[in-house]
């Protein structure tokens, strides 16, 4: 007899669209967990990009239905025989599980959240900040370098911080968004500026002692913002690609913004870290999920200025209808699983 009947979970079934439909619960198999979500975030850059079939996307490659939804938490429901890392009750991280209702896991994949003072709305975030963690950890910062955080979405909210906890200082912020901008500044940033006024190359290297930023994390995804970074970054300066460029509409000089100057540009993809084994600027996926949970415990990593709004599943066709249609979505909205239960 079936213990678990009928779940939901979130598709986009064509370009602009969304719907939540109905799958029934499977049971775990011997190395399994059956997962319950209590919150799932949506990654407003990626998730768009995907709803509106981008170029350089997994929709673009293979086309509808697609699953969005990549980071969340939630309790595990039910355990396979050979578990034995979880139990029944365990409250957890969610990576890759989509924005469900229930998912299925390997156990190995699965971390559980020992501090009990950490609220699983904080931990859902758990996955996506550490995109941000490997965006930072591959420019290796010494204390006392500078650094900027060129986009203040839901990545660069968290790289913000990140870069001031790795020793970074300045930490400047470029971002079109008045709103984001204070928000840099609360967050930890010295200055934030806009990347279309005037003098913005200049006002980059004079808020860095003039010579321009020794490390940045690119987050926007933009051709024309990497353009930027190379233009104010120091001699020999490092810059990881965390914003993923899916249209390369800038031609950019190699041999006079890279070569020339001796700067390094890394790719900062989240499939480039280490799978079993942290290194120097390429931690696990686990072991970021253990540093964010310890620095939100330790209040020294803010999550709360990052939600913008928690939305019930059911509002999903609507949600993604606002993100399709405009090109500054809000930053952190998460999808609260305990609305529709």
């Amino acid at each position: 007899m079936r213990l678990y009947m009928t779940g939901k979970y979130i598709v986009f079934d064509s370009i602009g669209k969304a719907v939540l439909n109905d799958f029934d619960i499977p049971e775990p198999s011997d190395n399994e967990v059956l997962l319950e979500s209590d919150y799932s975030v949506i990654s407003a850059g990626t998730e768009r990009a995907n709803l509106i079939n981008l170029p350089n996307t997994v929709v673009a490659s293979n086309g509808f239905p697609f699953l969005p939804g990549y980071s969340g938490s939630g309790r595990v429901l039910a355990a396979g025989k050979d578990v034995s890392n979880l139990e029944v009750g365990d409250r957890v991280v969610i990576p890759w599980g989509g924005h469900r209702s229930h998912i299925i896991k390997d156990a190995a994949s699965v971390l559980k959240i020992d501090d009990n003072s950490i609220d699983l709305i904080d931990a859902a975030f758990a996955h996506i900040a550490s995109f941000s963690f490997l965006g930072v950890r591959k420019l290796k910062i010494e204390i006392g370098e500078s650094a900027i955080i060129a986009g203040m979405g839901i990545l660069g909210a968290f790289a913000v911080q990140v870069a001031c906890l790795s020793g970074a200082i300045p930490v400047i912020v470029s971002d079109f968004d008045p709103g984001r901008r204070e928000l840099a500044l609360s967050l930890g940033a010295s200055a934030a500026f806009s990347p279309d006024e005037d003098s913005f190359i200049e006002k980059v290297k004079a808020a860095t002692g003039g010579n321009g930023p020794n490390a940045v994390v690119e987050v926007t995804g933009s051709a024309t913002a990497l353009q930027q970074a190379l233009e104010y970054i120091a001699f020999e300066g490092r810059i990881s690609l965390l914003g993923c460029t899916r249209i390369s509409d800038v031609p950019i000089d190699y041999y006079k913004y890279v070569h020339r100057r001796g700067v390094s540009l890394i790719g900062a993809n989240t499939f480039t870290r280490a799978r079993q084994e942290s290194a120097p600027g390429r931690w696990t996926e686990h072991d970021d999920y253990r540093t964010f949970l310890k620095l939100v415990a330790a209040k020294k990593i803010q999550v709360r200025p990052i939600i913008s709004e928690i939305v019930s599943p059911a509002d999903a066709s609507a949600v993604y209808g606002q993100l399709a249609e405009t090109k500054k979505p809000p930053l952190g909205i998460v999808f609260d699983w305990n609305k529709i239960r």
